[in-house]
């Protein structure tokens, strides 16, 4: 008998080195949910895994954190850099981790997005809290310290994103990317470089990199609105407002789209969908998936482990890819799938059958349907950074 158990659940990978954190927020109930459950819903997070210069902040690893930030001798450091195991999911206490609202009230947790070496949190009453690995200024704060404790994010008066808040954040081991409650997009971090096998992460078109957030202008110039945005190693993809793909960053792998294997320093559309209507999208470490509204699943960029799930191809080795958008198809054919979601070198789906396929890491190289999950249905929500140990 399937019965619905889950009405809501957020699975996000952490990853750190060999190692993973996931985040789980959830809310179980014998039925779908009403529409007054729906307003009464409390959401509780919780993380295991490895935290890394205290990217699950749970009491004693802020702790750690704490002592280590105000010179608490290198045995803080030393735990903070090896990193602390959580073998089993853990409450995330909120006021203790991130204190109270802005008027002394009582906050919950909206969304908590991990990178692959940082973690951000986006609160109820708007702010946004970053923490964890800072080589390249990718969590915001205007320098490239390690962030260990939970830090509000926070930008110049004269940057508008002071008065607009922030929608949604996606966090990359390179740079990172907000995007604001205007459906304008900020980048900071890491901008690449020709001896860093890429130039143009952050779409800024200057080829300079930031520490804090920075308005893509060459978008509001062009009367673009962003909806998602998604980040890989060297490279970003947009989803506006209007269903347009945009990419910029590395163009090796294919990576771009656009059958080019150049460099793009601005947001360029990918001419292969412009005529999809896509709804999601999701960027791996060098590929990236896109999702229509009629459920087909396009894939695009570095293949060597079988990450676009199109098959082994003509040869299997560090040089496969695919620089055009090519559909996902094999088991997936004939099915619809309603979320995707990405991780390094693997990639999942679930279909609106509650079906979940995974792809990738040189495991499978189309999409294998997970059999072990048939007997229960799901509502699932898969972010970014997925894992296949996280199921």
């Amino acid at each position: 008998m399937n019965v619905v158990a889950i009405t809501t659940l957020r699975l996000h990978r952490l990853r750190v080195g060999s190692s993973c954190a996931t985040y789980l927020s959830t809310i179980t109930s014998s039925s779908p949910p009403s529409s007054s459950l729906r307003k009464r819903r409390h959401y509780t997070a919780y993380a295991w895994g490895t935290s890394n210069k205290g990217t699950i902040p749970l009491p004693e690893i802020i702790e750690e954190g704490s002592k280590a930030g105000a010179g608490g001798g290198s045995g803080a450091t030393d735990l903070l850099n090896r990193g602390t195991v959580i073998d089993n999911p853990r409450e995330i206490d909120v006021e203790k981790a991130f204190g109270s609202g802005t008027d002394g009230s009582p906050v919950t947790i909206t969304h908590m997005e991990c990178g692959p070496t940082g973690t951000a949190t986006i609160l109820s009453d708007g702010r946004c809290f970053t923490y964890g690995s800072n080589k390249n200024g990718e969590l915001g704060h205007g320098n490239k310290k390690d962030i260990l404790v939970p830090t509000q994010l926070t930008v110049p008066e004269s940057c508008p994103l002071s008065e607009t808040g922030i929608s949604s954040i996606k966090l990359g081991n390179n740079f990172s990317a907000i995007i604001d409650k205007n459906g304008n997009l900020y980048t900071f971090g890491f901008d690449g470089s020709t001896f860093s096998g890429g130039m143009g992460y952050l779409g800024h078109g200057d080829g300079k990199s930031y520490t804090s957030p920075k308005l893509v202008e060459s978008l509001v110039e062009d009367g673009c609105h962003a909806s998602q945005v998604a980040v890989g190693e060297s490279h970003m993809t947009v989803l506006t407002t209007e269903g347009e793909v945009l990419t910029s960053g590395a163009g090796s792998y294919g990576r771009l789209g656009n059958l080019e294997t150049t460099d793009q320093l601005y947001l360029e559309p990918v001419d292969m969908l412009v005529a999809e209507d896509i709804v999601h999208i999701s960027c791996g470490s060098s590929f990236t998936l896109a999702l229509t509204k009629d459920g087909i699943v396009y894939g695009w960029g570095q293949n060597n482990k079988g990450q676009l799930g199109v098959g082994l191809g003509l040869s299997v080795d560090i040089y496969a890819m695919e620089a055009l958008p090519r559909v996902i198809e094999g088991n997936l054919e004939g099915r619809r799938v309603v979320k995707i979601s990405t991780g390094h070198s693997h990639a999942a789906a679930v279909t609106d059958r509650g079906e979940l396929f995974v792809w990738g890491s040189s495991i499978h190289w189309e999409p294998e349907l997970m059999t072990n999950f048939l007997h229960t249905k799901y509502f699932i929500y898969i972010l970014s950074w997925l894992t296949l140990s996280c199921f």
